[in-house]
């Protein structure tokens, strides 16, 4: 599989302002379609820290990372994190090749 082939995976950790963490889930589900509904995501994800207070992590999965970067400088990207911005206090961005997979027993 060459990386054009592979998923491009991006890792997004958000620290959240103390007291908004609900109103911060909220908004994400209701702007989430603006990633789900490009038509070279594969999906997200959203987690919460069981291990740092107000911190959470978002993993999207692309098709490609030129679709990504596509993405990454629309406009309904831009609206995106503008909703969300109200929320954070920090964070960090992190991208990558998923090279492998291995499903567990109940995906089998």
């Amino acid at each position: 599989m060459t990386a054009s082939e592979q998923v491009f995976r991006v890792m997004l950790r958000m620290e959240i302002k103390p007291g908004v963490e609900a109103e911060f889930e909220r908004v994400w589900q209701e702007v989430g379609d603006s990633v789900t509904g490009h038509p070279a995501n594969l999906g997200q994800w959203l987690s919460r820290s069981i291990d740092e207070e107000g911190v959470y992590y978002i993993v999207s999965d692309w098709i490609d990372e030129p679709r990504f970067r596509e993405f990454e400088t629309s406009e309904g990207h831009l609206v995106h994190r503008r909703k969300l911005h109200p929320y954070r206090s920090g964070g960090s961005m992190v991208t990558m090749h998923v090279v492998a997979h291995l499903p567990g027993r109940v995906a089998a």
